[in-house]
């Protein structure tokens, strides 16, 4: 299944992860592919808040990986932040227990996984952000096996 929405504001890409957030399940590993500045944080920062883990939240700048405890309905619940722009090689990728970290059962989002074809297949939802014009957004969001 595709979805494809239209932003034209950092809230409104909030909004729109948020939204396709509340369909997660356990498990799923999502990634987020778009040029620099195109709003993968902010679509991050979105997932984040519908999971109550927003505070926590730190600039992926300054990391390759961060793990976040937040709830659902009332259950704990952990989401797993990767962000590969600095990641050179599938060697490198594997030293931080990548595989280890998707296969966990827990949320996951990876900003950047197109830069490692290896790994499409694991994606259970492909979120691509691109421009169209200076605050606006085009978002197409694909599920697998739906």
């Amino acid at each position: 299944m595709t979805e494809e929405f239209f932003s034209h504001s950092e809230h409104e890409t909030r909004q729109i992860a948020m939204q396709c957030a509340s369909s997660l399940h356990p498990g799923d590993i999502i990634s987020l592919s778009g040029q620099l500045g195109a709003g993968k944080t902010f679509f991050m920062r979105g997932i984040a808040e519908f999971f109550h883990c927003d505070e926590q939240l730190s600039s992926p700048t300054f990391s390759l990986f961060n793990i976040y405890q937040g709830s659902l309905e009332g259950e704990e619940v952990m989401l797993h932040h990767f962000d590969l722009y600095r990641i050179e090689s599938l060697r490198e990728l594997e030293a931080i227990g990548f595989d280890e970290y998707l296969s966990s059962g827990d949320f996951s989002v990876v900003e950047w996984g197109e830069r490692f074809p290896e790994y499409a297949s694991l994606y259970t939802v492909t979120v691509s952000l691109e421009y169209t014009g200076d605050e606006s957004r085009r978002i197409v969001i694909k599920r697998s096996g739906q």
